[in-house]
């Protein structure tokens, strides 16, 4: 575990805020995620924390406040956008693969188009991301032949081959069937204590408390609580909080 004054401020967020319709979805967020620190992003359905992730690669645009990625903003200058989605991973709910390519180049494509990696180079290493998410013998499959875990592990492993500086997750077990839902964590948590730069959106309490630097609590929009998973788990300072944890508590 790192403490943040160890670590160098990777992305910072400056009252950020997001409205769809009538509907305040962000109100002035600002959270500043340092590099190698892994931060575990929880709170009930529809507490916005989904969409901040989001709004951190422009797949949402904010409405207001900054949004700064290694030192470039975020906002429509397409050159800093592209800069930025080469150095930001996201890995979805959904898989996103493509289904008429095979695995292996599902994972190679990304670095020969936007790296410019030739084609040896890109399987070679897709090749060893596979075999890091354990994967390696389903290389020559399409998406369709997996299970749903074993597409997650995938897409992992596809956001890994860009070399991200940020790895962002948005919820990567809720679409899986329960008895694939380790598989997926166990790598997750080799990433995790890899020292990879990681935001986690997740309703996997016992994984956020176990590997977590950090525990950033949505509600309505705001952030309530952002500390420790010792403190948030054990101590949590706002009564919204322990509301969530008394309901999700037999899940660790």
């Amino acid at each position: 575990m790192n403490t943040q004054a160890e670590l160098r401020p990777i992305i910072e967020a400056r009252q950020v805020t997001k409205r769809f319709g009538t509907f305040h979805a962000l109100k002035d967020v600002s959270a500043t995620f340092y590099e190698g620190q892994v931060t575990a992003i929880v709170g009930p359905s529809g507490s916005g924390k989904s969409t901040f992730l989001r709004t951190l690669n422009r797949l949402e645009a904010h409405d207001s406040g900054d949004i700064v990625i290694d030192g470039i903003v975020l906002n429509d200058n397409l050159k800093n956008l592209d800069a930025i989605r080469r150095e930001v991973g996201m890995v979805f709910q959904s898989f996103n693969l493509f289904s008429h390519l095979t695995i292996l180049r599902n994972v190679s494509l990304a670095p020969m188009r936007v790296r410019k990696m030739s084609k040896t180079d890109a399987e070679a290493k897709a090749m060893n991301l596979l075999e890091r998410v354990g994967l390696k013998n389903q290389a020559a499959k399409y998406p369709v032949q997996l299970s749903g875990g074993q597409q997650q592990r995938v897409a992992i492993a596809r956001a890994l081959a860009m070399d991200p500086k940020v790895l962002l997750f948005d919820e990567p077990t809720s679409a899986l069937d329960p008895e694939m839902v380790n598989e997926v964590l166990a790598v997750m948590r080799e990433l995790a204590y890899s020292g990879i730069t990681m935001l986690v959106v997740t309703h996997e309490m016992g994984f956020a408390r176990e590997v977590a630097d950090r525990i950033i609590f949505f509600d309505e929009g705001v952030i309530l609580e952002d500390t420790t998973p010792e403190s948030f788990f054990s101590n949590p300072d706002h009564d919204r909080a322990k509301a969530f944890l008394s309901q999700v508590r037999h899940g660790f």
